[in-house]
């Protein structure tokens, strides 16, 4: 077959955006890579740029990360501590690998083992912020998942390899500082293999632990999946354009991988143990295990307890820092309204400043508040779900209705409903008494625009605002639709009889035109 035969880039490009939108619609955009000079057969585009202009430059201490998370995160100091340690560890790490590298040294003799982490914790008590700070501060891209998405590849299931990519699409397309990262997957305990499969797959158990070891450790990841359908014609359309496809790879070995669980039933294995342990001959018996706090428990735990949990021996070796964050008591949820800086509370008084509402947290409701939120028994979730049952109606009700400001003290969350309908009763007076401010407004541009002095008595005023709400109309419209002939009928009662005021009643505002045709008759007769 000729040249002339094949399409050239241009037209491949355009056929293949077509297709793809007949296919996909919107969804799916196709973009021509830029045009480049080949590259000699065998070559691969490096996936990491060299020491020297590497995207970050790790300076932190222990104490920094700390104090960074200290802003966020209220107790938990122990395990602050300890998250601060490996992390330093990791990127110090990192920051000597680099080092040696620009030296020119024998970078992979230097040992390390890498300080991928393990969070132990119930819910809600701050695993994932105490993660999500530390990169933000670092300056390195985060990704967050649920273990139980994932299967082992080969089967129906999220693809873990993909939780690198999305590091690629947290750096917009950095590969050399995805390849600093965090990769935090929660729920980790969900996927501890089951102990009576009888020989079958576990898929999504162990399967997805065995998938993870080549992460965790080192390997090589394409940035674009096999799977990709965009991914593969663009490699196409690169062949066509520069000779040979661009084979970009990530590799995970300065990764830093942090998984989390509430691992429930964990601890009462741990109390069996120490109290088995407590038992035996010659043990000392100077306190007993139910005596132990439960950060105390999980202090004991072992490699052994989590291999008797359901984790492979190589999964959780891989895991070599283990840090317990402590269950949330109602003091703690207290402190987290009152200091954290992204307190719920930030988050409603910015919500109802955005309708002109002020707000403000009395002592004694926080603490009310913070003692509902440990009977939910989430930790710090507990607080959101607290905060928008009691004030659901609040955001509802208030906007458009007048409130100006209102305090959330221990009467309102006594009686919310009381508490709503009387902000709404002053809402409404003070709404009242701007939309009678409105009709005298009218009034003075009426006379300015006619040259007759017009007012409105008192129980005008009162009907003119009633009509309002009524009509749920702004007074102005309302105004302009009663009085639309007015400045010809007083215009022709001033030519008539050299009257220039006219002060309306209540009967002007009930009937306008009755009223303006007696006052004209009246102004012929005189």
């Amino acid at each position: 077959m000729s040249d002339k035969s094949l399409p050239t880039p241009d037209e491949l490009q355009r056929k293949l955006s077509e297709f793809m939108r007949q296919q996909f619609g919107d969804k799916v955009n196709l973009h021509a890579a830029p045009v480049s000079a080949p590259q000699d057969a065998g070559d691969e585009v490096s996936s990491s740029g060299g020491p020297e202009n590497s995207p970050f430059a790790f300076h932190y201490r222990p104490r920094d990360i700390k104090a960074h998370l200290d802003r966020f995160v209220i107790r938990q100091d122990e395990a602050k501590k300890v998250l601060s340690v490996a992390i330093c560890d990791h990127y110090n790490h990192i920051r000597a690998l680099r080092a040696a590298e620009e030296k020119g040294g024998d970078a992979p003799k230097l040992e390390y083992a890498k300080q991928n982490v393990i969070l132990l914790g119930p819910t809600g008590v701050g695993k994932t912020y105490l993660v999500k700070h530390v990169a933000e501060l670092i300056g390195v891209p985060f990704v967050k998942a649920d273990a139980t998405k994932f299967s082992e590849t080969g089967y129906v299931g999220g693809d873990v390899d993909d939780l690198v990519r999305d590091l690629v699409r947290r750096a917009d397309g950095d590969v050399e500082l995805a390849q600093y990262g965090i990769i935090y997957l929660d729920e980790i305990d969900k996927i501890a293999g089951a102990s009576n499969l009888a020989g079958g797959r576990d898929v999504s158990g162990r399967g997805v632990q065995t998938t993870l070891l080549k992460l965790m450790e080192e390997t090589e990841v394409a940035v674009r999946s096999p799977m990709d359908m965009q991914g593969q014609i663009q490699a196409v359309m690169e062949m066509q354009r520069g000779g040979k496809p661009k084979r970009e790879s990530i590799n995970t070995r300065n990764i830093l991988f942090i998984v989390s669980g509430a691992f429930s039933g964990l601890k009462e294995r741990v109390a069996r143990r120490l109290k088995q342990s407590a038992l035996g001959f010659g043990a000392a018996r100077t306190r007993r295990p139910e005596d132990f706090t439960e950060a105390e428990i999980f202090a004991e735990v072992t490699t052994r307890d989590f291999v008797d949990y359901g984790f492979e021996p190589e999964f959780i070796g891989r895991l070599p820092v283990r840090v317990f964050c402590q269950q949330l008591h109602a003091d703690d949820l207290y402190e987290i309204l009152q200091r954290s800086e992204g307190s719920l509370l930030r988050q409603y008084e910015r919500s109802f400043a955005a309708y002109g509402i002020r707000t403000r947290f009395t002592e004694d409701a926080m603490r009310e508040i913070a003692r509902r939120a440990e009977g939910e028994g989430t930790g710090a979730r507990g607080l959101s779900t607290v905060c928008e049952r009691l004030l659901r109606d609040f955001q509802f009700e208030l906007p458009g209705s007048g409130t100006e400001e209102f305090v959330i003290d221990a009467a309102l969350l006594a009686d919310p409903r009381s508490a709503l309908q009387r902000l709404l009763a002053e809402g409404q007076q003070r709404l009242d008494a701007l939309l009678a401010v409105e009709a005298d407004e009218f009034a003075q541009e009426f006379s300015q625009r006619f040259g007759v002095e017009l007012k409105f008595e008192q129980a005008a005023r009162a009907a003119l605002v009633a009509r309002s709400r009524r009509e749920n109309l702004s007074l102005r419209v309302v105004c302009e639709k009663l009085f639309k002939d007015y400045q010809f009928g007083l215009t022709l009662i001033q030519k008539n009889t050299g009257r220039s005021q006219f002060e309306l009643p209540a009967a002007a505002i009930d009937d306008p035109d009755k009223y303006l045709s007696e006052l004209v008759v009246e102004s012929y007769r005189k």
